[in-house]
């Protein structure tokens, strides 16, 4: 297994499981995120809305990982404790000098609307 895919396979296990000062150590401070609900430009923030995330996940069910290079993609199934249920997600990380420096998450935000709504 290639290094990228093992901290790859890392940091999706910490973060998944909720042990959030492994994933931090494996991103770099300014980290790039990008998703369909949420962009950040630093490491903290990210890991304060994975914390956020963390309260609504039962599981993440790994389906293939795809690695190029410096790249990585997991595909899985984002299982939440809301009506929104399952999630089909991709997540691509992209590594610079063995830490995850660029994240972008696809998956259809349209059933995990409701919960991001406010009311006037």
């Amino acid at each position: 297994m290639s290094d990228t895919r093992i901290i790859a396979d890392k940091f999706f296990k910490a973060w998944t499981t909720g042990d959030f000062d492994t994933a931090r150590s494996l991103l770099h401070d300014d980290v790039s995120f990008q998703g369909p609900i949420d962009s950040f430009n630093d490491a903290d923030a990210y890991l304060g809305s994975l914390r956020g995330l963390s309260q609504i996940v039962k599981s993440a069910n790994e389906q293939k990982v795809f690695v190029d290079g410096n790249d990585v993609c997991v595909i899985y199934d984002l299982v939440t404790n809301t009506p929104a249920g399952a999630a089909p997600t991709a997540e691509w990380y992209h590594l610079r000098n063995g830490k995850i420096s660029a994240v972008r998450v696809f998956f259809d935000a349209r059933p995990f609307a409701p919960m991001f709504e406010h009311n006037g």
